[in-house]
């Protein structure tokens, strides 16, 4: 998702006569590609680090499922509140001075968090960890579309989100097995040694930027946009609904460990760290959501990722092994065929101001982690995985809800437009 910007979007991304822009066979684009694939990597794998870890971190702190859930979603959290500051220093200080530092950053928390006396201090150094992490997606985007020609952009952004995804995938199952062997703090080292090498790949093969422009710091023109933007009612439909469906899937995926561990499975850790290969799945289904909304228009796409979603809630509350992973599979399908409606949406409805309309979504959509990952970590703490199930539901519900009311007000617009002017 493209980051926020305080230029106009037409500012955004050279001319596609530029000579000098990057592409697949010109010098400097494999090593790009390579770069951003290590940056994205090293930001899920550090984002997420202790999400597969907390039964260990709960069992060693003596703290609920609760307390140990907000190792995670002080992350997500504060990663969602610094998306637009970090856009508007990368305006000002360049997208390479930013990410550079932000990662920089976020390995030297990454290699501290290990030493964490307490829970306190850990989910503290989680926070200022989120927090640096917020340099990398608010600027990389924005670094792609300035320096790759047109044509070959949709394939640079792609490498990225598969460094996205596959960083947090191995960073969880990394995790998984390290901890079985030698324990959480060794586990989230490893992440971090992990990390400080994508950081310096990262360093040594970015090209230099060549058509970036600085700006100013001008947080009235920043506020003026989003305002205009939370303003806009399907905007605000199409942040809620990736909220909602990130809440689902910070919950799932937050409280999973504690209901494997525990009997009737009894799984060990390693093998709970490696459920997380499930993320295979959403890759599939996101590339597939383009498809669906081709052949479904884009709510009936939507209305199949959320009946996709609770099948498999529904699905795991048995008490049987295959079924519960076959529950997993359907979550991550559903929520990444959903996630991927709502966030390509938002810059094709925008009209303006695309970038920053785009850090709203995925501030939003980090808050639906932060939030999905605590509150589903209360409800498992109060009612099971029975608690969590139902605080899924209800957050599928509103995606509906959400979808239903935008139906209605699109046919009731239709209805006050002219049928000359339709056309």
């Amino acid at each position: 998702m493209p980051p926020a910007s305080t230029k106009a979007p037409t500012t955004v991304g050279a001319a596609p006569s530029t000579p000098d822009l990057l592409s697949p066979g010109v010098a400097g684009y494999r090593r790009m590609s390579f770069a951003l694939f290590a940056a994205g990597m090293a930001t899920f794998a550090l984002l997420y680090s202790t999400q597969a870890l907390l039964p260990a971190v709960s069992a060693d702190f003596g703290v609920t499922a609760s307390a140990a859930s907000w190792t995670v979603s002080a992350a997500t959290g504060a990663l969602a509140l610094c998306v637009l500051p970090m856009s508007a220093l990368s305006e000002r200080y360049g997208r390479t001075a930013v990410m550079n530092a932000s990662l920089a950053v976020a390995v030297v928390v990454g290699l501290l968090v290990p030493f964490a006396p307490n829970v306190e201090w850990l989910v503290a150094l989680r926070a200022v960890q989120g927090a640096a992490l917020a340099g990398l997606p608010a600027s990389a985007m924005a670094f792609l579309a300035e320096e790759v020609r047109p044509k070959a952009l949709v394939g640079a952004i792609g490498l990225f989100v598969a460094g996205n995804s596959i960083g947090g995938m191995s960073g969880r199952i990394l995790t998984g097995w390290v901890a079985q062997a030698f324990g959480w703090r060794v586990a989230l080292a490893a992440v971090g040694v992990m990390a400080l090498a994508c950081a310096l790949v990262f360093r040594s093969l970015l090209p230099k930027a060549r058509h970036f422009s600085p700006g100013t710091l001008d947080p009235r023109t920043l506020a003026r946009t989003v305002r205009g933007h939370l303003a806009d009612p399907l905007l605000l439909r199409l942040y809620a609904i990736g909220a909602l469906f990130m809440t689902v899937f910070g919950a799932v995926y937050t409280v999973i460990g504690y209901r494997l561990v525990a009997e009737p499975f009894g799984l060990p850790q390693g093998v709970i760290g490696s459920i997380f290969l499930v993320y295979l799945v959403g890759t599939v289904s996101s590339a597939a959501a383009g498809q669906l909304v081709a052949r479904l228009g884009r709510r009936g796409a939507l209305y199949l990722a959320v009946t996709t979603t609770a099948a498999g809630l529904l699905l795991s509350l048995s008490d049987t092994l295959a079924p519960v992973l076959l529950g997993l599979v359907l979550i991550t399908a559903g929520f990444f065929a959903g996630h991927a409606v709502a966030s390509s949406s938002v810059s094709r409805t925008a009209k303006t101001g695309r970038a920053q309309a785009s850090a709203l979504y995925q501030s939003a959509y980090y808050l639906g982690s932060s939030a999905g990952g605590t509150l589903g970590a209360v409800a498992f703490h109060t009612g099971g995985w029975g608690g969590t199930v139902l605080l899924g539901l209800l957050a599928v519900l509103g995606v509906v809800s959400i979808t239903l009311y935008g139906s209605h007000a699109a046919r009731a617009q239709e209805r006050l437009v002219p049928a000359g002017a339709r056309h």
